[in-house]
C-alpha cells in the first residue's frame, strides 16, 4: 500500500519526525524557513497532507489552488485562526489542531510573565548584566506582591483554567473570569472564581489581566486603548494567546506613559517582527513565543498530530478536527 505524501512545513522534535517516517512518505523543510505563499499552493497540489505550525500564513492567496491533493492539515498548535477557514471548505480540506496538550507548559509561562513582570525580574537581570548594579538597598526596584491579589482571566478555556490553577492554589489569588460562555458553576467552585459578562466589567477590578483568549479576526484588538484606560494604574497585563489580540500601539502609549504597571508579553502582532517601540518600555518583559517550548509538550502536539493523520487516512473522524 502506497504511504500518504505528508510535508511538515517546519522542524519538530526528532521523536515526532521518527515516528511519522514510520508511517508516511514524509517530506520535511530541513532549512527550516517559513514557506511563502506560492510554496504553499505547491505542496497543495502535491502532498496528500500538510502539517503547518501556528506561525505559517495560509491565507486565501496560499490556498488558491485548482486541483488540491491535500485532503488534511493537521496544525502543530492550538490556535488555527492562520488558516483561511473559507479557503479550506472550499477545498475540501480537513484541519485539525493539538489542544490539551500544551495547557500546562502555558500556563506555566504566562505564571512566570505574571511574576517577572509584578517583581521586576527583566529590569534586574538587565541591570546585573550590563554590571550596573550597585548592591542591595532598601528603595531598589520595590516591585508588587503576587500573593492575595486579584487575576483576571479573558477566556476561561484549559489554559486559562490552568493560570487559575496556579494563581489561585499557588499563590491565593482571587480569579475573575470573562468568557464568551457561560461557565459551569463547578469549574468556577475548583478556582473560587467568579465570572463577569464583558472585559469591561472586568479590568477594573483587576491587580493582574492574562489573556487566554482565542486570536482571530473577532478578537483582534480586544484590548485596545479605551479598554487599557479602564486597568488600575498599577496593574499588570500578560498575553500568552495571540499577539493580535492587543492593540500594540495603544499598549505602548500606556507603558510609556505609567498609565499601566506594566506588562509582560509572549507573543506579538506580526511576530517575528516586533513594533520597536515597545523595547524602549522597561515596564514590559517579552519573551520569543515559549509558551509549550518544553520537550515535553512539543513531543505531545506532535504525536497529537500524528494521531489525527492516523485517524484521517484509517477513514475515522480525527478527534481534533476545527474545520
Amino acid at each position: 500500500m502506497v504511504k500518504p505524501s505528508v510535508l511538515v512545513t517546519r522542524r519538530w522534535p526528532a521523536a515526532v519526525e521518527a515516528k511519522l517516517a514510520e508511517t508516511y512518505n514524509v517530506t520535511l523543510n530541513t532549512g527550516d524557513i517559513p514557506l511563502a505563499p506560492a510554496e504553499f499552493r505547491d505542496a497543495i497540489a502535491k502532498f496528500d497532507a500538510v502539517l503547518p505550525t501556528v506561525t505559517d500564513k495560509i491565507g486565501a492567496d496560499a490556498m488558491d489552488v485548482r486541483k488540491p491533493q491535500t485532503k488534511i492539515m493537521g496544525n502543530y498548535g492550538v490556535g488555527y485562526s492562520h488558516i483561511c477557514e473559507s479557503s479550506a471548505k472550499r477545498l475540501g480540506v480537513t484541519v485539525t489542531n493539538t489542544p490539551d496538550v500544551l495547557s500546562e507548559c502555558t500556563a506555566d509561562i504566562a505564571m512566570t510573565l505574571l511574576l517577572m513582570i509584578a517583581r521586576r525580574a527583566g529590569e534586574g537581570e538587565r541591570e546585573v548584566r550590563a554590571g550596573e548594579w550597585t548592591g542591595w538597598r532598601p528603595t531598589h526596584l520595590i516591585g508588587t506582591k503576587v500573593s492575595g491579589k486579584t487575576l483576571g482571566i479573558i477566556g476561561f478555556g484549559r489554559i486559562g483554567q490552568e493560570m487559575a490553577r496556579r494563581a489561585h492554589h499557588g499563590f491565593g489569588m482571587k480569579i475573575i473570569v470573562q468568557n464568551r460562555s457561560k461557565v459551569k458553576t463547578e469549574v468556577l467552585a475548583t478556582y473560587n472564581a467568579t465570572q463577569v459578562d464583558t472585559v469591561e466589567d472586568l479590568l477594573p477590578q483587576c491587580d493582574f489581566v492574562s489573556l487566554h483568549c482565542p486570536g482571530g479576526a473577532a478578537n483582534k484588538h480586544l484590548i485596545n486603548g479605551p479598554r487599557l484606560n479602564l486597568m488600575r494604574e498599577d496593574a499588570f497585563l500578560i498575553n500568552t494567546a495571540r499577539g493580535e489580540v492587543i492593540d500594540e500601539r495603544a499598549l505602548t502609549q500606556m507603558l510609556m506613559f505609567d498609565l499601566i504597571g506594566g506588562a509582560a508579553l509572549d507573543v506579538f502582532d506580526g511576530e517575528p517582527k516586533i513594533n520597536p517601540d515597545l523595547a524602549q518600555c522597561d515596564n514590559l518583559v517579552m519573551l520569543p513565543h515559549l509558551g509549550s517550548a518544553t520537550r515535553e509538550a512539543r513531543e505531545a502536539m506532535g504525536f497529537r498530530v500524528l494521531n489525527n493523520l492516523d485517524d484521517f487516512f484509517a477513514g475515522r473522524e480525527p478527534q481534533d478536527r476545527v474545520i
